[in-house]
């Protein structure tokens, strides 16, 4: 009997990267008027000419200012950096943290039935036949997902932001579960999401090789107070009780563009 491949399919999407800022307002306070006014106007009219770009006033000591990125490529992303990195406001910001993925859907359910199916041809994997096969799954799904893939962000209020593991120790190790298990269980997670999915939207996005933790999760609501619901219902289930490790939370609120002025001189936006 073949043994099945243990990896489940997944799409990948739009590069997305967040970058996390403290402000050093006393040095930003030491500007003229006129310059803070104008270095002000040249953020906000770039972040405005970002298509796939938002920005988010920090609450807590994590940083002041998390700006949100998503790009074709990861050359995109990195010459958005280049060109916050011109701006004046940018001898003012200090990092904080950063974190680069880029967005995910894995396919569990049609993994089992592609490397199933596959089997039942007489086609091990890793040939090229296997290859193929898989190949044509993830373009005909791709294409299907394509507005998932590259997702426009959402214009809700708060964001809330966290990377995320699957544990792997010895008792304990996501990656030894038998894929029917893992599958289940993500049904299961799902299904929590989608009671929610009139008052929050979600994005995934893969992280391994990319940064420190294996995927981060972006959240997007109006009410802030449907993150701790949502988290906190989600603890419950077998994936986050068992296999769950989280990183730091981030949680901003929108900044428009036309606002970034007013938000750096102190007023609400």
């Amino acid at each position: 009997m073949v043994e099945l491949p243990a990896v489940p399919i997944t799409l990948e999407g739009s590069c997305v990267l967040h970058q996390m800022f403290h402000i050093d307002w006393a040095s930003w306070k030491k500007l003229a008027p006129e310059a803070r006014q104008a270095a002000a106007k040249e953020f906000s009219t770039l972040l405005a000419g970002w298509e796939h770009s938002a920005a988010y006033s920090l609450l807590g000591h994590k940083g002041d200012l998390l700006l949100l990125h998503f790009r074709p490529s990861f050359a995109d992303l990195d010459r958005t950096q280049h060109q916050l990195a011109q701006t004046t406001l940018h001898d003012f910001l200090r990092p904080s943290n950063s974190y680069l993925s880029v967005v995910e859907l894995g396919l569990y359910e049609s993994s089992a039935k592609t490397y199933g199916a596959l089997a039942q041809q007489g086609i091990e994997p890793g040939t090229a036949e296997w290859d193929a096969g898989v190949r044509e799954v993830v373009d005909r799904q791709s294409r299907a997902m394509s507005q998932r893939l590259y997702p426009a962000i959402p214009d809700a209020r708060y964001l809330c932001f966290y990377p995320m593991d699957r544990k792997r120790g010895e008792q304990v190790n996501w990656y030894t579960e038998p894929m029917n298990s893992r599958q289940q269980m993500m049904h299961e997670h799902g299904m929590i999401g989608r009671r929610y999915a009139d008052q929050v939207r979600q994005i995934i996005t893969g992280s391994i090789g990319f940064d420190d933790w294996e995927w981060g999760v972006d959240l997007f609501a109006d009410d802030p107070l449907v993150f701790k619901k949502l988290i906190y219902e989600m603890r419950f289930d077998r994936v986050s009780a068992i296999y769950a490790l989280f990183g730091p939370f981030f949680l901003g609120q929108r900044i428009p563009a036309a606002s970034i002025e007013a938000w750096l001189a102190g007023q609400s936006v």
